[in-house]
């Protein structure tokens, strides 16, 4: 069993066999986090590929390994948690459950890390379903979107949890005192939007313990206008792939317009370096992925594609939340909430 670093600090459980560049990046990522950030972290998988990756860095002895047997693939869904109880996902949640690693990081399919986690870490007391919460990269700090994905369909009643899960995640990662709260919707108007969105905002209109800023439209996602944005699973996943896609093309776009001719070549030398900064601002990879909010165990979902700097950015983002004590503060806001006004 792995054990906790010179400073007591219990390690990161990483899934070295989830993602689409398993386990080589994901060991590239773990080294990185370990040296570059003096992150403590335990690989979790099939110890042979492992130690050979490991050997290739001369840190066999500097990073454990804990077997699993199983691994699931990238296009395997919920079910799989179930199929696969040996799975290097399961074992790295059974760490963290035993006490033996502080929390869990994987790059594997997203579908089986929400059910793996909510089989193996349980829903903390009282929350109606965990959500998958994504730093948007707005500037002074990101703002919280979420859920991105993990629930398609929901009732009102759970997007006023999301919103005091969300607001946890920004006092805590982002420290963002008494953050603001919108509800994504079509309209800013309080009448605008489906039944859920039109039964949501009364609800969260009346929430105590909440700063609800009332409702937001797409094209406020990046502008900052709140901390926190809810919104059901299946709007949020939309919008946040919505908002990827388009900064791929607007870089996309970009490089070609520079390479158009010598002048936009010379201009594009001249704001190089601001071109970086921006591009590093907008790269997913640098912020460590989206958190699963809600379970008895931090879990990080780092991108499926992450290449070492993703993972090794996911592990600081996993340590961080741990160290801060982000789980304890979920179950502090939702025990604060007066009994008469708690819907959960």
């Amino acid at each position: 069993m792995p054990e906790t670093d010179a400073s007591g600090v219990m390690p990161i459980a990483l899934d070295a066999m989830g993602g689409d560049n398993a386990p080589d990046e994901i060991v590239a990522g773990a080294v990185r986090a370990v040296r570059e950030h003096g992150i403590s972290v335990v690989l979790v998988g099939a110890p042979r590929p492992l130690s050979e990756a490991l050997s290739r860095y001369d840190a066999t002895t500097e990073i454990p390994i804990v077997r699993a047997e199983e691994a699931l693939a990238m296009d395997e869904g919920a079910l799989a948690s179930l199929r696969r109880p040996r799975s290097s996902i399961a074992i790295a949640c059974h760490l963290v459950r035993r006490g033996d690693a502080c929390a869990v990081v994987s790059a594997g399919s997203t579908a089986g890390i929400v059910a793996t986690g909510k089989l193996r870490l349980r829903g903390q007391p009282g929350v109606l379903r965990p959500a998958i919460a994504v730093a948007l990269p707005t500037r002074p700090t990101p703002t919280v979107l979420l859920d991105a994905g993990a629930n398609a369909e929901v009732k009102p009643e759970t997007l006023v949890q999301f919103a005091h899960l969300g607001a946890a995640y920004a006092e805590t990662a982002l420290g963002v005192e008494s953050p603001r709260i919108g509800l994504l919707t079509i309209g800013s108007e309080p009448e605008k939007g489906n039944k859920l969105v039109k039964r949501a905002h009364e609800l969260l209109s009346a929430a105590p313990g909440l700063d609800f800023a009332g409702n937001i439209e797409g094209h406020d996602l990046l502008t900052r206008t709140v901390d926190v944005i809810v919104t059901d699973g299946f709007t949020g996943n939309v919008a946040l792939k919505t908002m990827e896609g388009s900064v791929r093309y607007a870089f996309s776009q970009l490089r070609e317009t520079i390479n158009e001719s010598r002048t936009a070549r010379v201009g594009g030398l001249l704001q190089k370096r601001r071109i970086r900064e921006l591009h590093r601002r907008l790269d997913p990879e640098v912020h460590g992925g989206a958190v699963l909010l809600g379970l008895n165990g931090t879990v990080v979902i780092a991108h499926g594609a992450s290449q070492a700097k993703g993972v090794s950015a996911a592990c600081v983002l996993a340590a961080t939340l741990a160290q801060e004590g982000v789980v304890n503060r979920i179950g502090e806001r939702l025990a604060a909430a007066p009994r008469s006004h708690r819907l959960w």
